[in-house]
C-alpha cells in the first residue's frame, strides 16, 4: 500500500508542481488548462509559494508518494476586505492516485485549515457538471451547487456546463 504524506508547498518545489500541472494537464479535460497550458513557470511559481508565507487566507498543499507530486490542492482568497472571507478551490490528483482517498484528504486538510484561520467563512469552486466523482466529492463535505454556467467550456467542439459550488464553513 501506497503512504502519501501531505505537506504545504516549498519554494523548492516550484519545477515540480510546473511539471505536475503540466503533465496533468493532458490526463484529464476538466482541468481549466491543457497538457502544457499551465500559466506559471518556475520562477513565477516559487514567488507565488513564496508569497503564500505568512498568508493568512492562502495555502498550497501536496499530496506526495515521495518525493513525487500525486496531487495538489489549494485555497486562493481575495486580499480584498469584502471578499477574503471566501476562499477559491483548487484540487487536482493524478490519475494514478484517483480513488485513493487522496482528494478527501486533501479537501478535508484545508477545510480544517480555513475553519482554523480566522476570517475565511465560505469555500467556492467551479467544476464541470458531467465530472460526477468530484460533483459527489464536493457534495460528501457540504458543498452545494449554487448556480450553473451553461457552454462555460469549450472543447473539440463540444461544449460543458460548469457548476458554481460553494459552502459555509
Amino acid at each position: 500500500m501506497v503512504k502519501i504524506t501531505y505537506r504545504r508547498a516549498m519554494e523548492s518545489d516550484a519545477e515540480k508542481i510546473v511539471a505536475f500541472y503540466n503533465y496533468v494537464g493532458g490526463e484529464t479535460s476538466y482541468l481549466s488548462f491543457e497538457k502544457d497550458e499551465y500559466p506559471m513557470d518556475v520562477k513565477a511559481q516559487a514567488e507565488s509559494i513564496r508569497g503564500l508565507e505568512d498568508n493568512m487566507t492562502n495555502i498550497m498543499l501536496l499530496a506526495m508518494d515521495g518525493e513525487e507530486i500525486v496531487g495538489i490542492a489549494t485555497i486562493s482568497s481575495s486580499h480584498k476586505i469584502k471578499a477574503r472571507h471566501d476562499g477559491e478551490l483548487g484540487i487536482v490528483v493524478a490519475k494514478k492516485y484517483q480513488g485513493q482517498g487522496v482528494g478527501t484528504e486533501l479537501i478535508r486538510q484545508l477545510t480544517e485549515w480555513a475553519k482554523g484561520n480566522g476570517i475565511t467563512r465560505r469555500i467556492s469552486l467551479d467544476t464541470r457538471a458531467d465530472n460526477v466523482k468530484a460533483v459527489e466529492l464536493y457534495m460528501k463535505f457540504g458543498f452545494i451547487v449554487e448556480g450553473c454556467r451553461r457552454n462555460a467550456t469549450l472543447l473539440d467542439g463540444k461544449y460543458y456546463d460548469l457548476y458554481v459550488m460553494g459552502m459555509m464553513i
